[in-house]
This record gives C-alpha cells, structure tokens and sequence, in this order.
C-alpha cells in the first residue's frame, strides 16, 4: 500500500502528513486556515494544501499518494462526503471530498474530527485491542466517538458521539444548541477555565491553571475541579450504561492535567456505577496527531477497501 495524505483541519490551523503503510508520519506540515478572509478562502487553503503535499510526495518519496484522508470540525455528512456547517469556519455544505478528489485525481475520505482522532487511538493509541471502546476529547466542548471492531460510528445522520451535549444538569446552565445543563457546558476545558477564572479572580486563568491549583491543595480550585468531574463522571456513566465499551479512553486539552483529573475522576465514576461493568478509564496516547494519523487510516481504509472489491 502506497502512502497517503492526511489533513486534520482545525479552528484556525491545519496540521497534515504523508503516511506510510505502517502508520509512519513521512512528512509533517501546518498552515493556517485562513478563517479570517471567509469560508471560501478556507476552502481554497485545503486544497491548495492537499496539492502542495502531493506535490511533496512526488518530489521526495517518488510517486504521488494514493488516497487522501481529510477531517474536519463541525457537523459532517461522511457518507456524502459533505461538511456540512462548521460555525469556526463559517461554512455550510461544502462538497469537500469531490472537490478534494478532482484536485488530486484519488480518492478521498471526509471525517469528523473527534471521530477521526478516535479512530487513531482506538486502532494505534490508548484502544488498541479493544473490540468496544469511547473516545471523549475535553477541548473548547467535548466530543466523542464510538469504536467497534475496528471503525467509529457516525450514526445515522452524523450526530452520533455527541456527549458534550447529554443533560447532566437539567435547567442549569443555558448551552448554544439550545438546551440547558448540557455536560460541556460543565466538564469542557473551556468551561473550568471560566469556572476558574471567575473563582480567583484572574481573567486570564485557564484550565491548567485551574489544574495546579488543585495539585497544590487550593480549596477553590478544588471545589471548581470537583464539579466538572461530578459532571464529567455522570455524562460518562450515561456513555457507559448505553454503548457497554471496554475502555474509556479521555483526550483533548483538560486530559493534560494527567492524575489530576484521572483520580478523582476513576473514583467518582465507579461510585455511580451500579449494575453497569466498569471500564478502563485510561488517557488518550497521540496528543495533536491523532488527527493527522487518523486521517491517513481513513485513506488507507479506502485503498483497502479498492483493493478488496477488485480482487477475485
């Protein structure tokens, strides 16, 4: 199997690879989106990006890659291979796999990004040997994403592993997608970080401020640490109870803060349990390029895929 690109588009950066067969990282780049002039220009940034990298795998490696894999944030048709709003990047509907694959001349994979990123743990990372595991990223919202057997599930529509928005504290806090107590309005890096910021008084403090706090024993810290995880643990015991995975696998930013987010939050989830079997609760392994690398699985997926339908 020949290498292939793979592009993980963020808010305002895009990391993207040349991949090996083996899941090596032959080439590693970053541009930014280019948000600020317009989601046309976002467009444009992509697939000049995805040609530029082709370009490099001609010169360097001495042939052109075989497939691309490309994921995106927001909400994703995967089967169409649309992207179909991403409110960062103020798109909606874009045909980003057709227009991927004139440009190239291969074939391309759409994917959401969280899914995608889960996929790579799930197969390289934190899951790897797991036939059922969950992914969830604590970022700016959190997400996840449902393995099985080797595949993440985008549900029916694409909507599927939206935990950052199961109800964990009816009529509580008011959530963008029009609900209330939604878990990242809670137990979302962006939301210690405001938690925190108003609890000491420092505009400027974050979740990893917030983290080091509580290492160092400040009852504030503790008592803002305290109510994310509350919400963290029951949103994952909701995941728990409904998908029975084997492994809990916790990524993004707010999983950086190692122990101190994964003691209090092991204990607090196996004190919830009742009938339910209790997974491991184990942090995510690839950091920012997980992405990149699932992307590149989704694009050998295809070349596999080709190479099975052809073959007698």
């Amino acid at each position: 199997m020949r290498h292939v690109i793979a592009l993980d588009v963020g808010g305002t950066g895009m990391k993207a690879a040349l991949v090996g067969p083996d899941g090596e990282l032959l080439h590693q780049d970053r541009r930014a989106t280019g948000r600020d002039r317009g989601p046309d220009a976002v467009v444009a940034a992509i697939l000049d990006f995805a040609a530029d990298l082709r370009a490099h795998g001609e010169r360097q490696l001495g042939e052109p890659a075989a497939a691309a894999g490309v994921a995106v944030p927001g909400i994703v048709d995967e089967h169409a291979g649309t992207a179909v709003y991403a409110a960062n990047l103020g798109w909606r509907d874009v045909p980003l796999r057709a227009l991927l694959s004139d440009r190239l001349g291969v074939p391309v994979a759409l994917g959401h990004d969280v899914r995608t990123g889960g996929l790579a743990e799930g197969r390289l990372g934190a899951g790897r040997g797991a036939d059922r595991f969950f992914f969830v990223a604590l970022g700016t919202g959190i997400a996840g994403g449902f393995g099985l057997d080797g595949r993440v599930e985008p549900g029916a529509h694409g909507f599927a592993g939206e935990i950052g928005h199961v109800v964990v504290r009816p009529q509580g806090t008011s959530c963008p997608c029009g609900q209330r107590g939604c878990l990242e309005r809670y137990a979302s890096a962006a939301a210690v970080s405001e938690a925190w910021a108003e609890a000491c008084g420092d505009p400027e403090a974050d979740a990893a401020d917030c983290a080091k706090a509580v290492a160092s024993g400040d009852p504030n810290a503790v008592r803002v640490w305290e109510e994310a995880v509350g919400a963290l643990s029951d949103g994952l015991v909701t995941a728990l109870t409904l998908l029975d995975p084997r492994v809990l696998i916790i990524g993004g930013g707010l999983a950086e803060a190692g122990d101190v987010l994964f003691d209090p939050l092991r204990e607090a989830v196996q004190t919830r349990v009742t009938f339910q079997k209790l997974p491991a609760i184990v942090p995510a392994e690839l950091g920012d390029t997980a992405g990149c690398l699932g992307a590149g699985l989704l694009a050998q997926d295809l070349l596999t895929t080709t190479t099975a339908e052809v073959t007698p």
